[in-house]
């Protein structure tokens, strides 16, 4: 079967949190036989910081950032069996989701991914005329980057037919243990981009126990903060592509995750980069959000902390030997219960259940 799948990059990581979990669910749906197209824009200088080349297992179209671009790429749409519309591509997202339904054909499959369900489900409770709340009753399911119950509840509340969350998960074959850099070298880690809806969120859980602890060293990788005020104990070290994740995952004697606002409160929204780190047996350290413990157990995978400080509590009682346990802990529990290739079987039973349902009985 034929997915044409509309997101913001397959290529790039560069402000595009959502490249590791595209990539992760793509390649396990492609092991199930799914021919799969990925369109992506060419926009926010993305093409310039790319960090994989076209995979084998998907067909890579990067389209200009035009409305002539955006008509070329719809018109493909006709052709696939499923077509996805994901949310966050940055450009004429309701040009593309209006798109989608209207080019493909009356049977096929029409998804919206949301991987920012929270912040999209606020947006629908303040706007009747929110495109995706348009686009409800012409959409076969909504599958979501996580959200567990009450984002599962809302979008049924909405209308929708089917939501279903696909969790984040681990690619073993991208993020694994790996030899230290000295590059990465910190007591704490953490690789975030700069955004306006976690910036106060990283201030508390990240900045602050630096202040607090000013004998530890502190890493900080990702965009956007570099006229960002911090204590000379923390380096801040810019953009981290994928390639690094690994090394700047096992370096650090712990990691630490801080999950955006609308994630934080709505909980079972584990981060991409929960998984990644696990996935390379680091130590993490992340914010307290309901639903953790159905991925990583607390104190024994995990370390969960309430405040900032929680986090400089952490750190300073930290020892090589708890925090290369803890890794390890974490280690066996995704590769046994979180791993992509999980994801992707358990998306292929959808799609095999909504086509069994449309089938005469």
């Amino acid at each position: 079967m034929k997915i044409a799948f509309y997101g913001s990059s397959l290529l790039s990581s560069y402000w595009n949190g959502a490249a590791t979990y595209y990539r992760g669910i793509l390649k396990a749906l492609a092991a199930h036989g799914y021919d799969i197209t990925f369109y992506e824009p060419d926009a926010f200088d993305r093409q310039q910081h790319r960090d994989i080349e076209p995979p084998e297992w998907a067909r890579s179209i990067v389209y200009p950032a035009t409305e002539e671009g955006l008509r070329t790429v719809l018109a493909e749409a006709g052709g696939a069996d499923i077509v996805v519309k994901a949310n966050g591509v940055g450009v004429f997202d309701r040009e593309l989701l209006e798109g989608v339904i209207a080019q493909s054909r009356p049977d096929a499959l029409r998804i919206f991914w949301d991987v920012d369900a929270a912040a999209t489900l606020d947006e629908m409770r303040g706007d009747p005329s929110h495109p995706v709340l348009a686009a409800l009753p012409d959409l076969d399911m909504v599958l979501t980057y996580g959200g567990g119950p009450p984002v599962v509840d809302a979008y049924t509340g909405f209308g929708a037919r089917l939501c279903a969350p696909i969790y984040n998960a681990l690619d073993p074959d991208t993020h694994h243990p790996a030899p230290r850099d000295p590059r990465f070298a910190a007591d704490l880690g953490l690789l975030a981009n700069r955004l306006p809806d976690r910036e106060a969120r990283i201030e508390e859980f990240f900045l602050r126990p630096a202040a607090q602890v000013p004998g530890r060293r502190f890493l900080l990788g990702g965009n956007g903060w570099h006229d960002k005020p911090m204590t000379a104990n923390v380096t801040a070290v810019g953009h981290v592509g994928t390639g690094d994740h690994n090394a700047f995952n096992c370096t650090p004697r712990a990691v630490l995750n801080v999950a955006r606002d609308s994630m934080a409160q709505i909980g079972f929204s584990p981060a991409t980069r929960v998984f990644e780190a696990a996935g390379a047996a680091a130590c993490l350290i992340t914010d307290a959000w309901e639903g953790i413990e159905l991925f990583l157990k607390p104190d024994e995978e995990v370390l969960v902390a309430r405040d900032g400080q929680d986090v400089a509590d952490h750190i300073e009682a930290l020892t090589e030997e708890r925090a290369r346990a803890i890794g390890e802990a974490a280690l066996r529990r995704v590769r046994a219960e979180h791993t992509y290739d999980l994801r992707g079987d358990q998306v292929h039973r959808l799609f095999q259940e909504f086509q069994q349902a449309r089938e005469p009985a």
